[in-house]
């Protein structure tokens, strides 16, 4: 056993934190709030900057240079229409709000993607590739308010951290548990929750048998990785009650899932990473991110959305309806977006660059009506200019929705104070 044995939290190098280590700075944080709402978040965010005209704000009636190859398909809300490229969700689009009009003024991936994963803009400009948090993430906040869920994690991230998705100073516990791999390929197990082999194989150990077993795997990785070994006490056994809980072992599990529900949600990696996240919030995860990158299509944008986005349609469009079938939809919040829009005229290489002037967002569950359009875009789909929100708009909602106080006051890690959100009011529409 080493660096990636079971007790080895998934923060891809940002700390050395094994499971206990995180069960207990989470528990700790718990307590501090006392917060315990209900509400869950499922974020999937499409890193790169998924264009607006070629899925929810088609713009037919502009120039050809800027309309482009795809045609506006009617949707289930009678008036509205979306691009060819999102018919599953076209058909859906009666079970969500789309928001036409949220907008900010960063051009770079970094800057975007901080502005609005965390509802606050960088105070330095930021690179394009830069991979930096100078504020918690929501996904972090909601770890920080909630604390530890019976012993589950409280924020996961599918199959990575974005770039901006971490704690910054709430501390390296409110970090992402990561779920890496690919829940399309047979025999996919979730790394680090899984028993080893020799214990699991055990089935008539006591539990002080299986105790025993895991305090020799955990003198070997201090021995191998090098790792201190930290107090093992009650926090211990909430890691040892994620290992041997039947529901949290059976929500990783998503190979127990009933074959067409996986077909329905899409067999390839995205569709079957929506699936996994809604196995999670039905264990009471409160705050997943499903990740999905290559969206800056400055070239052949027709031929790669033809690529991509059939997946992303079916799997989101199958997750909205799963959960409303299920009793869920009330209690988990849906969000798809990415960290801007691109740009209106297409350019020399068949593709569209970057644009933070108008970009769209989805958003269902919790409470937020079905069949609502909020805001507009200009003819040519370059600036919103009707119902204007900001991101700090767009993180008091999500806050709100989540139980936070999005105007609280938290302290950095030198004690000055900072505002969660610094502004912001939160979307009509979504609290109608």
């Amino acid at each position: 056993m080493g660096r990636r044995d079971f007790l080895q939290i998934g923060l891809h190098g940002f700390c050395g934190l094994g499971l206990a280590d995180l069960l207990s700075m989470q528990a700790q944080a718990k307590a501090a709030t006392g917060k315990s709402a209900d509400t869950r978040c499922i974020l999937v965010w499409l890193d790169g900057g998924p264009t607006h005209h070629e899925t929810f704000d088609p713009k037919p009636d502009a120039p050809v240079e800027i309309r482009g190859d795809f045609k506006p398909i009617p949707t289930a809300v009678p008036g509205v229409h979306f691009s060819e490229a999102v018919p599953h969700l076209a058909k859906v689009a009666d079970k969500f709000t789309l928001v036409r009009s949220i907008c900010h003024k960063d051009p770079n991936h970094g800057g975007g993607n901080h502005y609005m994963m965390t509802g606050t803009p960088t105070p330095v400009p930021v690179s394009c590739g830069a991979f930096v948090t100078f504020h918690p993430s929501f996904g972090s906040m909601v770890a920080y308010d909630r604390g530890v869920q019976n012993g589950i994690p409280s924020y996961m991230s599918l199959p990575r951290q974005s770039r901006s998705g971490g704690p910054n100073f709430l501390g390296a516990e409110h970090a992402p548990f990561i779920i890496d791999g690919n829940p399309d390929r047979e025999g996919f197990r979730v790394r680090d929750v899984v028993l080893p082999k020799a214990i699991s194989e055990g089935r008539g150990m006591r539990r002080r048998e299986l105790r025993a077993s895991l305090d020799r795997l955990v003198r070997i990785r201090e021995r191998e990785a090098q790792d201190p070994a930290l107090a093992f006490d009650s926090y211990y056994d909430q890691g040892l009650d994620l290992l041997t809980s039947a529901s949290a072992q059976a929500a990783f599990d998503i190979q127990r899932e009933d074959v067409k529900m996986r077909e329905r949600y899409g067999r390839n990696d995205f569709g079957q990473r929506l699936l996994l996240a809604r196995r999670l919030v039905e264990v009471g995860v409160p705050f997943i991110t499903v990740y999905n990158g290559g969206w800056d299509h400055h070239t052949t944008i027709f031929d790669r959305m033809k690529r991509q986005m059939p997946a992303v349609d079916q799997g989101l469009a199958a997750l909205i309806t799963d959960l409303e079938e299920r009793g869920l939809i009330e209690k988990t919040l849906v969000i798809l977006l990415g960290e801007f829009g691109r740009t209106p005229k297409i350019n020399k290489d068949g593709g569209r660059d970057h644009w933070p002037h108008a970009m769209s967002v989805v958003m269902a569950g919790a409470g937020i009506p079905g069949g609502q359009v909020v805001g507009a875009t200009d003819r040519d789909g370059a600036y919103a200019n009707e119902q204007i929100h900001s991101p700090e708009d767009f993180a008091v909602s999500l806050y709100q929705k989540m139980g936070i106080d999005p105007h609280q006051i938290l302290h950095n890690s030198v004690g000055r104070p900072v505002p969660l959100v610094n502004g912001g009011a939160p979307i009509p529409e979504l609290f109608v």
